[in-house]
Formats: C-alpha cells, sequence, structure tokens
C-alpha cells in the first residue's frame, strides 16, 4: 500500500536532508542545503556537488591568497572559498579566490562582478573550472580569470575581452610574470604552488 508523505522541510532540514526543487534550483533553496563541508554551486539552475579539496589544493591556494592579499590596494579585498559569487537568482559559484572592490562585498555573497576570479585545478573539478565556470565567468563580466595547473606547474593568465576570455599570459615553474591586473603582481609557480 502506497500512502501519501507530508513534505516537511523544516524536519528534512534538521535531519540534514533536503528534497529537490521542482524546477531549476535557486540561490534561495542553496541556502537550505546542510553546511558539511562538501561545495555547492549553480549553474544556470543545475546543482553540482564537489568534494572538499585536498590539502595540496588548500595549500596552493593559501599562498596564492598571500602573494594577492599583500600587493592588494586598500579599496579591493582578496577572499578565499568558501564565499559565494551570486550574479543571479541560479547562479551561484565559489572561486578558490577573488578579488572584488570593497565596495561590492555584501553580508553574505558577491553579488557584482569580481575583478579576478582564480581556479586551482584538481582532479575533481578540472573539468569544470576549464569549461563551466570559465563560462560563467565570461557570462557574468568577471574580468580577468587565472587558471593554476599544479600538476603542469603553470598558471594561465585570461582576461575578458568583447564577452570572451583572451589568455595574455601564461607561466611555468621558474618563470616569472607580472601582471597588472587588477593590480601589479608576479606570478612565480615555484614558489606559489604545491606539487
Amino acid at each position: 500500500m502506497v500512502m501519501p508523505v507530508q513534505r516537511d522541510e523544516g524536519d528534512l532540514k534538521a535531519a540534514g536532508l533536503v528534497l529537490p526543487p521542482t524546477g531549476p534550483w535557486t540561490v534561495d533553496d542553496l541556502a537550505k542545503l546542510p553546511d558539511d563541508g562538501l561545495q555547492y554551486e549553480l549553474f544556470d539552475g543545475m546543482l553540482v556537488v564537489s568534494p572538499a579539496p585536498a590539502p595540496a589544493h588548500q595549500n596552493t591556494v593559501g599562498e596564492l591568497h598571500v602573494l594577492l592579499h599583500t600587493a592588494c590596494p586598500p579599496d579591493l579585498k582578496v577572499f578565499m572559498a568558501p564565499l559565494d559569487y551570486q550574479p543571479d537568482r541560479f547562479t551561484s559559484v565559489q572561486p578558490d579566490l577573488l578579488v572584488v572592490r570593497e565596495d561590492d562585498v555584501g553580508e553574505k555573497t558577491i553579488q557584482r562582478p569580481p575583478l579576478l576570479a582564480v581556479e586551482v585545478l584538481s582532479a575533481s573539478t578540472k573539468r569544470k573550472d576549464l569549461t563551466v565556470k570559465l563560462e560563467t565567468y565570461a557570462r557574468t563580466g568577471v574580468a580577468a580569470y587565472w587558471i593554476v595547473d599544479a600538476e603542469k606547474a603553470t598558471i594561465r593568465v585570461l582576461e575578458l575581452v568583447d564577452g570572451r576570455y583572451e589568455q595574455v599570459g601564461a607561466v611555468t615553474w621558474d618563470e616569472q610574470l607580472t601582471v597588472e591586473h587588477p593590480f601589479p603582481v608576479t606570478l612565480h609557480p615555484a614558489t606559489l604552488l604545491d606539487t
């Protein structure tokens, strides 16, 4: 015998369970998910769940954060994930690092396009970082995107030109590259990457 079950979202949330929405996911649905150490992101209403990053990934993110934070002018802020960039109701992404104008910092999220998003590739996120995140950042007006590949010991520097990213620089292990956007900083993978 099948009996109807009344949906009680309060009890489900308390138990760590959330029923999927009927239709595309929104940032409101995302806010109901448990804080369980996983990374929850929305791409045009589609929920994507990623595992917590590995220690080597986090070490590289930390080194890049120190580099950016040290060079950052006072009117800008550097943040590390988890921090949601939510440009619309159906999109919520967590760049590994982002640089924003101080005036664009919200109470819980960033809603205006960052000046820079940085992704450190890992086995579980590489495909997403190189496709859907790249497309999302370009579509929503993120001015610059750095793709860090610790496995290949490279950092690619992309800048938004007419709605598309163009590579304006790349640097490998023992090389150095000084970039000007969003502020001057020198990238030297040998001192930044945990390989």
